[in-house]
């Protein structure tokens, strides 16, 4: 065991390149795991509030916090204090952040992700909403930061109202993975849906066939051939009490050119 939070872990973020494993949980911390120097004692971030998901980018960490506020972390300093920090348990230290926003959605967040060229980050909230921003804060750049509408289903009017309407369901998104080589990124969402987009040309590149319950999670192969999608029953559609049945399953995809590869910009 290489830690122990005091509430459940959320999630956990491993890098290869910096040799760390990072662990956030609802006890409002983060450990960071020194996985070359297992003798070391792991080193606790304190956030300000309960962590809803995190993403490594080469040189950051991004973590989105409950409170819809965003820190991120320089990974070198972070790295460099925790491999330098000597004290006992609780092994406590003291990183400023790199940079604190507040979240462009407005509603709880579900997933974040990364770009792998290290320009940014796509954050995904409860109501079929995903965010592209960008780590450089001048004003041109920060221009160009957007959200989307995504992963919502029309449902048919009710036939014996003549006067009714059509409405949208929407769904949450729960995953969010950029291809490690095109740069490209996949959302999940309740509906069951996986969609492909470009963040930089703002296009849709591909919707895949409905499966059988919601997407929740995805991750690449580090090639960016396979993507693995973990498929399980949500509360998405008041089914609370059939959540504990299934289906629980990770599907695999090999995904082509045509569901990755930006083809250019969108005029």
């Amino acid at each position: 065991m290489l830690s122990s939070h005091e509430m459940p872990v959320k999630c956990v973020a491993y890098s290869s390149q910096h040799g760390i494993l990072i662990s956030a949980s609802w006890d409002k911390t983060l450990h960071i795991h020194l996985i070359h120097q297992p003798d070391l004692i792991p080193a606790t971030v304190k956030l300000p509030n309960k962590p809803f998901a995190i993403s490594l980018s080469p040189s950051k960490l991004i973590v989105a916090l409950s409170d819809r506020a965003t820190i991120i972390y320089d990974l070198a300093l972070l790295v460099d204090t925790a491999r330098q920090s000597s004290q006992p348990l609780p092994n406590i230290i003291d990183v400023p952040p790199f940079q604190q926003r507040e979240n462009s959605l407005k509603f709880l967040t579900r997933a974040v992700a990364a770009m792998p060229n290290d320009e940014g980050y796509a954050m995904s909230s409860i109501e079929g909403r995903v965010s592209v921003e960008w780590f450089d804060d001048s004003e041109k750049s920060q221009a160009r930061k957007y959200a989307f509408k995504c992963h919502r289903q029309t449902a048919p009017a009710d036939p014996e109202d003549p006067d009714g309407e059509s409405m949208a369901i929407v769904y949450p998104v729960h995953a969010l993975s950029f291809n490690p080589v095109h740069g490209t990124f996949v959302s999940g969402g309740g509906d069951g849906v996986i969609a492909s987009w470009d963040a930089v040309s703002k296009r849709r590149l591909k919707q895949f066939a409905k499966l059988p319950a919601g997407v929740a999670a995805t991750s690449y192969s580090h090639d960016g051939l396979l993507l693995a999608i973990a498929i399980s029953s949500g509360f998405e559609e008041g089914k609370e009490d059939e959540v504990a049945k299934g289906p629980f399953t990770v599907a695999i995809r090999t995904m082509i050119d045509a569901d990755t590869k930006s083809f250019g910009s969108k005029k």
